[in-house]
């Protein structure tokens, strides 16, 4: 999963944390609650991390990335519990957390396959009832632009909802905004 130096430097930034805060969490998340423990796959520099921490006792993230699952342990130790690993096979135990989210990170998934797969392992480590939800960017070219030289494969909205029925989740909903769109899906009870 590679990113430019720009993307790098976007991520990890203030107004990126601020951005992800007060727009882009609470907007996948409106309306739903992620109950007592919640799992984010791929949380990167941690932009996310005190705004999901508002809205769950007990946040475990895991992340790829050695450097950057480093990096969040130094930065949130006490907030958040790191697992370095990838999203479509975690080394968790199955039906552990009431919810799992994700923001703005698939597209950094480069094949369908392992998209589909990291869907797999969302639904497996959901307790039944439990919520899989969050955000990522719409296709354009601006969005291709700001990914040179990334792993870029975004998830077009409009089969999403497919995707996510073959894998298991019922009571899917997608919502596309401008420049992303949002997902909700429930393993079945």
């Amino acid at each position: 999963m590679a990113m430019n130096y720009f993307h790098k430097l976007l991520c990890r930034s203030a107004l990126w944390e601020r951005a992800s805060a007060t727009k882009i969490v609470p907007w996948a998340l409106s309306g739903l609650d992620l109950g007592a423990s919640a799992l984010e796959i791929g949380p990167g520099y941690g932009a996310n991390v005190r705004a999901l921490c508002r809205r769950t006792s007990t946040l475990t993230g895991v992340e790829i990335d050695p450097v950057l699952a480093d990096r969040l342990r130094t930065r949130h130790g006490t907030a958040m519990t790191v697992i370095q690993g990838d999203g479509a096979d975690m080394p968790l135990p199955p039906r552990q957390f009431d919810s799992v989210v994700c923001f703005t990170m698939l597209h950094h998934v480069p094949t369908v396959g392992e998209q589909d797969a990291l869907f797999a392992e969302a639904l497996r480590v959901l307790r039944p009832g439990g919520v899989f939800a969050g955000s990522d960017g719409l296709d354009s070219r601006m969005f291709r632009l700001m990914h040179l030289g990334d792993t870029c494969l975004p998830v077009p909205p409009e089969n999403a909802a497919d995707r996510l029925t073959r894998i298991g989740f019922t009571d899917i909903e997608i919502e596309t905004g401008t420049t992303s769109f949002r997902f909700r899906a429930h393993r079945p009870e």
